[in-house]
């Protein structure tokens, strides 16, 4: 089997499970807070910022900093466990397919799924900017251009995330074990982003790029430039190395088993 027809089998898997559901609720929740108060943008208490901007960063700034790293590590348990639970695992490892291949198209659709919810962020962004506009009496929307902008970069940042949070489901055989250090390292990035180490710590991209957005955004607060020495090698090097670890690993334990 290629490339192609494993990611084709892949989506069919995906059809049959609640994955979608799970990816919609976060981001629903997240906005509704948003369109109920729209009015605390206005209330900028000195900083810098328009409305419109404010009402954008403020909305994506749960998403960038929990909401899509607890996704991620969400999915990469129900991508592994939907296989270990059916005998699906076993079904593939009986087939003529390498083993580093299937590790990685499992993960290109990891990265499809995030794909999906950033989509569905855009998408319910748009729809809050409109209803607050419409509450408020005063367009909250921002260019597309911009915010696909933005959102393409908290995407990128959010790979090497994923990157480590599949190895770390690949290697850990317990989904809660595995799911909690995902979960707990998510925490300590609103403030390890403020530190010189920032970039040996995955989960801390996302919010440190809308951060970076925030800074230009409103002058002063923040970064204004992407460090992109140390981070972008060291985005690399991680990315990698969990990939090349996960592919080591995929399938070992069923094997034994």
């Amino acid at each position: 089997m290629n490339f192609l027809c494993l990611i084709g089998a892949e989506r069919k898997k995906l059809r049959r499970t609640h994955i979608f559901l799970l990816l919609l609720l976060p981001v629903v929740f997240l906005w509704i807070p948003g369109i109920i108060h729209a009015d605390i943008n206005f209330d900028r208490r000195g900083i810098p910022i328009t409305p419109e901007k404010n009402f954008f960063i403020q909305g994506f700034m749960g998403m960038a900093w929990f909401m899509i790293p607890a996704s991620l590590v969400i999915c990469t348990i129900l991508l592994i466990q939907t296989e270990r639970s059916q005998r699906g695992m076993l079904k593939m490892l009986s087939l003529p397919v390498n083993m580093a291949v299937l590790n990685l198209t499992k993960f290109t659709m990891l990265l499809c799924l995030l794909a999906v919810q950033m989509v569905l962020s855009v998408g319910a962004y748009y729809l809050s900017a409109l209803a607050a506009s419409k509450l408020q009496h005063y367009n909250l929307l921002l260019e597309p251009l911009y915010v696909i902008r933005t959102t393409a970069q908290i995407y990128a940042g959010a790979v090497p995330v994923a990157a480590v949070f599949w190895m770390l489901a690949v290697w850990i055989r317990t989904p809660v074990l595995s799911a909690g250090i995902g979960l707990i390292s998510i925490v300590p990035s609103v403030l390890i982003i403020q530190s010189k180490f920032f970039y040996l710590f995955p989960a801390s991209y996302p919010f440190y790029l809308l951060m970076v957005a925030y800074g230009k955004a409103a002058k002063g607060i923040f970064h204004t430039t992407v460090k992109w020495l140390p981070l972008l090698p060291a985005t690399i090097l991680i990315t990698l190395a969990a990939l090349a670890l996960s592919c080591l690993r995929f399938g070992a334990s069923d094997r034994k088993g």
